[in-house]
């Protein structure tokens, strides 16, 4: 009981530091997106890099490494990872933190329609529901802004394809977010150092606070990680998966309250339509897995 509390104390963390992410960003202006996402890829690889020797996982990167498939899967990975950095950096810096909420509050939805078109996975009349009522509420949100919601797609939809390659490659986190960020490396580096050769770069140029707070990127990265990692080997997926809605609420709380975005009638009725959908989902989710349980222990009895 003990290791299921310090499981979902971890899990905690990982999802609240997350959702407090865009208290963060903004304080590495005036840098741009793309640069401080060159940075968070830079700073990344090294600080992964010094946790693969410090966890002695050296042999699972090497192995990793030697395996032409998962190579290549988490090669996918760390494109669309990228995407989602980038458009999420983008979106908090650009006031539009409500948006970048949306995207994590539907990307269980997206990951399941997903399941459905690439993996040929059977959805139950429920999960059809749940997603007939996302897919309401983006069309209501698009109505709204005048636009499909973008941030929000482009962030649910690249995390669901890094979600898919991950799991395909298998690999634990540590050393495959290592990968990732060391195959980007190079390219971060060297739009930093074209920064430089220009005098357009931020780094130094804004005070030695500034400069520190940019370096501090690959540690922001990879604490949650590093807890999320602890809280997935403690408890189980039922509870990661509610854990999952703390950081985009935190999100959405801070975009209203902190930054100060406007809420129109119709938004909040397609955010309701998108949190209808979230709780069809996860209760129908849960009665399945009690029913499976269920059924695996008459098994059980009756062998």
């Amino acid at each position: 009981m003990g290791d299921q509390r310090r499981g979902l104390a971890f899990g905690v963390a990982a999802y609240v530091l997350w959702g407090m992410f865009p208290l963060y960003w903004p304080l590495l202006e005036p840098a741009g997106a793309v640069e401080i996402l060159a940075h968070r890829i830079v700073w990344s690889a090294l600080v992964m890099g010094v946790l693969v020797v410090v966890l002695r996982k050296r042999a699972a990167f090497r192995a990793l490494l030697a395996d032409r498939r998962v190579s290549l899967l988490l090669v996918v990975a760390a494109v669309t990872i990228t995407s989602n950095w980038a458009t999420y950096i983008y979106g908090v810096t650009n006031g539009r933190v409500v948006e970048t909420s949306l995207g994590y509050f539907i990307n269980p939805l997206v990951t399941v329609l997903m399941g459905v078109l690439i993996l040929r996975e059977r959805l139950r009349p429920l999960q059809w529901c749940a997603l007939g009522v996302g897919f309401a509420a983006v069309c209501v949100l698009a109505w709204d802004y005048g636009r499909p919601p973008w941030i929000a797609l482009i962030l649910a939809f690249s995390f669901g394809t890094y979600g898919l390659a991950k799991k395909s490659a298998d690999v634990g986190a540590v050393e495959s977010l290592t990968f990732e960020t060391v195959v980007l490396a190079p390219f971060a580096l060297g739009y930093l150092l074209l920064l430089a050769a220009q005098g357009t770069a931020h780094f130094g140029a804004e005070g030695t606070g500034h400069a520190l707070l940019l370096t501090t990127t690959g540690v922001v990265t990879a604490i949650p990680l590093i807890c999320f990692g602890a809280a997935a080997t403690r408890v189980s997926m039922v509870s990661l998966g509610l854990l999952q809605y703390l950081a985009p609420t935190i999100q959405f709380v801070l975009g209203l309250v902190v930054f100060d975005e406007s809420m129109t009638g119709v938004r909040w009725i397609g955010f309701t339509l998108v949190w209808s959908a979230l709780v069809v989902f996860t209760v129908e989710a849960l009665r399945h897995r009690r029913r499976q349980l269920a059924l695996a222990a008459r098994a059980t009895a009756a062998a």
